[in-house]
């Protein structure tokens, strides 16, 4: 491997592991605030062969699958708009997954999405967008 393959590769790593940890302080950010609003958390992290919910939580009778998105700056987009088609389908998928391994309960669920806003290193501001999309088709009903 050359020289500049290698710098490149030292530093592609070292902002992985930048954006991996904002990641972790978003979502620990996220998971205390939701918590302050009353909900319960259940989960962080669920895995499916098909994506990752942040977190799950649960609002009364109802279960919240929240996407973090956390950024220092919202200098072209709010945070929330990388959420898109794609990551709704994908989030949909993994949401069934997570009810089959629950038996498939009739609950209501709903999609939300928390901003984390960073200005050097330190949390800004969280705001919770609940209910931000529905089930992608074709797995929502109606």
């Amino acid at each position: 491997m050359g020289l500049w393959a290698r710098i490149k590769q030292v530093l592609g790593k070292k902002d992985e592991q930048e954006h991996l940890r904002r990641g972790r302080l978003g979502e620990r950010a996220a998971k205390k605030h939701l918590q302050s609003l009353g909900l319960k958390f259940l989960v962080a992290n669920f895995k499916s062969n098909r994506g990752e919910i942040d977190l799950v939580f649960r609002d009364n009778d109802c279960l919240a699958f929240v996407e973090v998105k956390t950024r220092s700056s919202e200098d072209w987009a709010r945070p929330a708009a990388a959420v898109d088609a794609r990551k709704r389908r994908l989030l949909s998928q993994t949401a069934l997954d997570y009810l089959k391994l629950l038996g498939n309960p009739k609950v209501k669920i709903r999609f939300d999405i928390v901003e984390v806003l960073l200005r050097e290193g330190e949390i800004r501001e969280i705001r919770h967008l609940p209910n931000t999309f529905t089930m992608s088709k074709p797995y929502r009903y109606g």
